[in-house]
Parts: C-alpha cells; structure tokens; sequence
C-alpha cells in the first residue's frame, strides 16, 4: 500500500495507473484545451453598483478576446440587480446558443443582513443553471459576483491590487466548458464503459 497521503507527498504516476490513497487503478484525466472553448458565451452583468460591474465586464471580455481571439462572440445582457442574475442566466442556457454563461455582479455589505441573502439566493440559483436544473443542459457558468464588505475591496477585486475576478471567472468558464464538451462528446458517442 503507498502511503504517500499520509506524507503529504504527491502520488508517482505509474504509467497510466495512479496509486494513490491505498487504491491501484486506471485512470484518465480530462482536462480543459482551448481548442474545446466556445466560441459564443454569454455575460449576463449586473448594472447596480456599475462603476464596479463595468470593470468586471471589461476584464472578462479581455480574457474571451485572449482566448478566442477574433473566432468568439459575445452576448451581453445587463439586468438590473445581482439578485435578477440567475433569471437571466437561465434563459440564456435554455436558448442552447451558449457554451458558457458568466455572471458579473456586485454585493456590498450595508448595514443590514441583506447583503447574505442576496449573495446566498444567487450563489445557489447559479449553481442550479450550472447542474442543468433549471431546463437546460448542464453548462459552465461562470461567478463573478463580488461580495465584499465595502467599496475599497470591490474596487480591488475589479481591476486593483486583488486582480480582476471577472477575468477570472470567464477563464473559469472557458476551462470548465472544455471539459464539459469532452463529456458531452463522449455520450453522444456512446462511450460508456463503466467495466
């Protein structure tokens, strides 16, 4: 038995098995190729709180045009709250027009609860698009919503010091979409060797 995780050493690959945790088995790794990233997504964009949204929107297009380069397109669809989000997220994975859907909001804690509610309500509803329960196909659905304590941290997390989570979460969408092609691909070929 390899006792490497109880080291904290990383398991040796072994030709095309893996032994690791105790276990001796085949393995396959499928991992994202941007020759498997869509080509159109959507953005849906949050309009509240625009001076920070608009930043997000401008690194996630960034990141789409460093991937795609001039071959992708790009559906921008602006609501008028985070919380309306995953309204819209949904409608657009519903149309099947889309390889991923990104979602760019931002929630500033006030002086009341609301912040958690509304950042709960939108995390969970988008995390249902993605799953494919709301109609649709599974889909990658990228998080870029902010929820920060005040405008000085949403600021850094939309271009500043702390990056641009937009960037990141349309790479995040791009990656998982190539991964979920593959899979689609496979069941629509019928690969289905559970042996």
């Amino acid at each position: 038995m390899d006792e490497s995780y109880r080291s904290g050493r990383t398991p040796e690959p072994v030709g095309r098995r893996i032994i690791a945790l105790g276990m001796d088995c085949d393995t396959r790794t499928i991992e994202p190729s941007p020759s498997n990233a869509p080509r159109r997504v959507a953005v849906v964009v949050s309009t509240y709180n625009q001076w920070i949204t608009d930043a997000l929107l401008s690194g996630a297009l960034e990141a789409f045009d460093r991937a795609s380069g001039s071959a992708g397109h790009v559906d921008v669809v602006r609501v008028p709250g985070t919380y309306e989000l995953p309204a819209a997220a949904a409608a657009c994975a519903r149309t099947g027009r889309y390889g991923a859907v990104i979602c760019l909001g931002c929630v500033i804690r006030g002086e009341t609860s609301h912040d958690r509610y509304i950042a709960e309500s939108v995390a969970n509803g988008l995390q249902r698009i993605a799953c494919g329960e709301h109609g649709n196909e599974p889909i990658a659905v990228g998080f870029g919503v902010l929820t920060v304590d005040n405008a000085e941290q949403a600021e850094a997390r939309a271009g500043g010091a702390m990056g641009n989570k937009g960037a990141e979460a349309m790479d995040a969408a791009l990656e998982t979409a190539s991964v979920l092609l593959v899979i689609e691909s496979e069941r629509s070929a019928g690969v289905n060797d559970r042996t």
